[in-house]
């Protein structure tokens, strides 16, 4: 097998990953979703000069005396005359300012006296708040590449759009392989093990976008795998198990049935070695990931989530952030390691690294205690204390 070092991988990966088509969805379906159409501004925000705080809007040419109250601005509903000399309207937070009105007079500084309003003090400021200080017609508010969160369609909400135009979530079948493994919940015979994998994976793939569907186990038989992924669908199937090239690993002949050509072999990664990647005869995308479940959630991270936003038509994400060893690592061998690791600070707000003790690709319980991979480039020599790394931070729950 040829190895591709992990940039080339990607790179081939991502060639073959051409975004899908738009569709227009209400804002309340458009959490996490990946705009594909730029989101501009159809007016002023806000359209009108509005008051900062709950007080009086007066003239502040007219002078501290008293002004006589000739009406009230609420929000939604403005005084429609314009503000004569000597003259205040009490207004509230949000209220449009009427016209002739420069200053706010917060009612805190104010008090009223039968028809008259009576200032204790006049501030500098004017507690209005200008047309367009929040954005002006034409902006272009949020850009086609990014993935909305509750702030951005706020934004979008605020432009007055009731629907975006989104990508679709891209469609993953998720098939696990290997006689091995048995269903959480199944009974498993003296040599098998529980499937974590489809858990794992199904759930990662989710929270990047994707809408899965679990396929199941198929075991080792070539012709039900190769059935199973015939009948799946979707624009993505990922293959959990059966990656390498032993007697038992039977994806890759088994897809062959269906037109499967390879674009990634195996890669010079860490764990992951096997994981493999190529196109179907009717033009569905596989990824090929290994039955050891730190290998395929650390191939996930590099491969798996820059396909999908390459799917959505993401802009392409920098994730990796410098920190320094906590603790001495020893030299990298020839292939690029992605160790499982904790991060922390230092004291002064630096941020620190420290892999786990144990790197053995089959320990769940290690990758559940991680936070973020540290990365080894192949050929590292050893690192000491206080060095700097590479650490890709993973998306931990609280």
């Amino acid at each position: 097998m040829k190895l591709l070092a992990v940039e080339e991988a990607r790179f081939r990966i991502l060639a073959a990953a051409k975004p899908l088509p738009a569709e227009a969805v209400p804002l309340a379906q458009a959490l996490g979703r990946v705009l594909a159409v730029d989101v501009l501004a159809s007016r002023d925000q806000p359209p009108f000069a509005a008051s900062a705080m709950d007080g009086w809007a007066i003239r502040a040419a007219d002078g501290e005396g008293p002004r006589r109250i000739v009406g009230e601005s609420a929000a939604g509903h403005g005084y429609e005359r314009p503000l004569g000399p000597g003259e205040a309207v009490r207004i509230f937070t949000g209220a449009a300012v009427p016209a002739g009105a420069d200053k706010i007079v917060i009612q805190e500084e104010a008090r009223r006296e039968g028809d008259q309003v009576v200032f204790e003090r006049l501030d500098a400021a004017d507690m209005i708040r200008r047309p367009a200080i929040d954005f002006a017609a034409g902006a272009q508010l949020l850009t086609a590449g990014t993935r909305l969160d509750p702030w951005r369609l706020a934004l979008a909400a605020a432009a007055g759009l009731p629907a975006v135009t989104v990508a679709p979530r891209p469609r993953l079948a998720l098939l696990s392989t290997g006689e091995e493994v048995v269903p959480p919940g199944g009974s498993p015979g003296p040599f098998q093990i529980f499937d974590s994998g489809t858990t794992s994976l199904g759930t990662l793939a989710a929270g990047w976008g994707a809408d899965v569907s679990p396929l199941g186990i198929a075991g080792d038989d070539d012709a039900i795998i190769a059935a199973a992924v015939a009948g799946a669908g979707g624009d993505v199937v990922v293959t959990l198990g059966g990656a390498s090239v032993g007697d038992h690993d039977r994806v890759k002949p088994a897809l062959g049935r269906l037109g499967l050509r390879l674009a990634v072999e195996s890669v010079a990664v860490r764990p992951g070695k096997p994981t493999w990647f190529g196109t179907l005869d009717d033009g569905r995308l596989v990824l090929g990931l290994p039955g050891n479940p730190a290998s395929a959630m650390v191939c996930a991270e590099l491969f798996l989530r820059p396909l999908l936003r390459a799917l959505q038509g993401a802009t392409p994400e920098s994730r990796l952030v410098r920190a320094r060893l906590t603790a001495p690592l020893g030299p990298n061998g020839q292939r690029e390691h992605w160790m499982r690791a904790r991060m922390g600070e230092d004291g002064t707000g630096g941020r620190t690294a420290r892999a786990l003790a144990d790197q053995d690709s089959s320990l769940v319980a290690v990758f559940a205690e991680a936070d973020a991979l540290l990365r080894r480039p192949a050929g590292a020599p050893a690192a000491a204390a206080g060095e700097v790394v590479e650490v890709l931070p993973l998306d931990r729950m609280a």
